[in-house]
Parts: C-alpha cells; sequence; structure tokens
C-alpha cells in the first residue's frame, strides 16, 4: 500500500470516528436533558400537587381565607346584631314612652262596694245634710252624677236632683279623697207637703244596682216633699251653697 492510500484510509476512519463520537455525545446530551426534564417535571408535579392543597386548606381554613370569610361573616353578624338592637331598643324606647304617655287608663266610675259613706248635719243652712264619700280603691275613680237617695222603706221614689249644682265637670276622686253631695231634707218655712220621718238610708251610685245603707244622725230625718240632693262636688262649700 502506498503512502497515499494508508493517509486516505486513516483519514477517513478518523472521520468516522469523530463522527461516531459526536453522535454518541449527542445522544448523551439528549439523555441527560430529557433525564432533567423528566425529573423536574416529576419533582415539581409533587410539589404542585401538594402545594394547592396546602394552598386550598390555607385559603379555607387557614388565615387568609378565615379572615376573609370570617370578616365577612363577624361584620354581618356585628352589624346585624347592632342593627337589631338598635331598633329593639328604639322601638322599646319610643313604645315604652310614647305607650305610657298615649295608653294612660281610662278612670272608671267608683264602685261603691270600695267607698266609705256617711251622712251627718250641718247647722247651715236649716234642715240640711251632707253626704260624704271617702275612695279607698287604690286608684282614681270617677263620681257619676249625683247619689240616688231612698229615704225609708216605704219610699215611693228617689230624692230629686238640684239641677243648678251641676259641676262643670265630672268629679273624679283620688285615693283617700273626699266627695261631698248637699241634701235638703225639708222646706225651712214649713211649707213642703207629705212629710214623713224616716229611720233609714239607702245610696246607690248611678249605673250600679249596688247600694250602701248608711246611718242617719239621730237615728231618723223629717221628709217632705221639697227634698233635694245636689250632683257630687269635690268641695264642701258647692255641695252648701
Amino acid at each position: 500500500m502506498s503512502i497515499a492510500a494508508f493517509s486516505t484510509r486513516r483519514a477517513r476512519t478518523l472521520r468516522l470516528a469523530a463522527v461516531g463520537l459526536t453522535a454518541v455525545a449527542a445522544l448523551t446530551l439528549t439523555a441527560c436533558n430529557s433525564n432533567e426534564g423528566t425529573g423536574t417535571k416529576s419533582e415539581g408535579k409533587p410539589d404542585s400537587s401538594t402545594s394547592a392543597p396546602a394552598d386550598q386548606a390555607s385559603g379555607s381554613n387557614g388565615s387568609g381565607g378565615s379572615d376573609a370569610t370570617g370578616g365577612a361573616s363577624d361584620g354581618k353578624k356585628g352589624g346585624g346584631t347592632e342593627q337589631d338592637g338598635s331598633s329593639k331598643d328604639g322601638a322599646k324606647g319610643s313604645g315604652g314612652s310614647g305607650g305610657s304617655d298615649n295608653s294612660e287608663q281610662e278612670i272608671g266610675p267608683c264602685d261603691i262596694n270600695k267607698l266609705t259613706i256617711g251622712v251627718k248635719s250641718v247647722q247651715r243652712p236649716v234642715n240640711y245634710m251632707v253626704l260624704e264619700v271617702n275612695n279607698h280603691a287604690g286608684v282614681d275613680c270617677n263620681m257619676p252624677g249625683y247619689p240616688i237617695l231612698k229615704f225609708g222603706e216605704d219610699a215611693q221614689a228617689a230624692t230629686p236632683v238640684y239641677e243648678d249644682s251641676k259641676p262643670q265637670a265630672v268629679v273624679t276622686l283620688a285615693p283617700g279623697k273626699t266627695a261631698y253631695a248637699g241634701i235638703r231634707t225639708s222646706s225651712a218655712d214649713g211649707s213642703g207637703q207629705n212629710g214623713y220621718k224616716a229611720t233609714s238610708l239607702e245610696v246607690f251610685l248611678q249605673g250600679s244596682d249596688d247600694s250602701k245603707s248608711v246611718e242617719l244622725p239621730g237615728g231618723s230625718v223629717y221628709i217632705d216633699d221639697t227634698a233635694q240632693v245636689t250632683y257630687w262636688q269635690s268641695d264642701l262649700s258647692n255641695a252648701l251653697d
């Protein structure tokens, strides 16, 4: 073999070896790159899947989600409580004061069974007595109109009322207070007719069937057809005027 031919063959062999080495190197690099990528992905996937649930769990149970949800919930609850509280307090406040002012109990008529009743004679005017009633019911009550009087068991009618004595307003009797009615028993000059001696007095209140028997001063009184009784008065002087 000539020197030229040997050199040419050696150069071809070296080229083939270089090509082979280059291919091997390329395959090696490709394999390395492929392994690194796979490793990164396989490592990255567990981190990603682990961290995502951790973040979600942190979001729902952790400080971030809890603050947001809890804050909104607390805000709603707090606001609702304050609004409800102020609304209820306001309703109670206005209802309490307004109700007290506007819902005053209507004063009813006096119950004769809760009154102390007595009658006594007076020096002036002549042939007059005064009927007194005291309220021990514990509440205010109204004395209706005038007393209905029946002198004696055989009285045919109640004593007539003296219309000019009617007060401008109904007499309201507070607990422990007294109302009065003046009674003219007979004429002062003896001009009255159909006189008789009564030994009992029964007192009724208008609008009620209940009555009370009242003891007469001295046990008896002379009654004629001029007898009259006044409306209830809050002042004794008005009852005897």
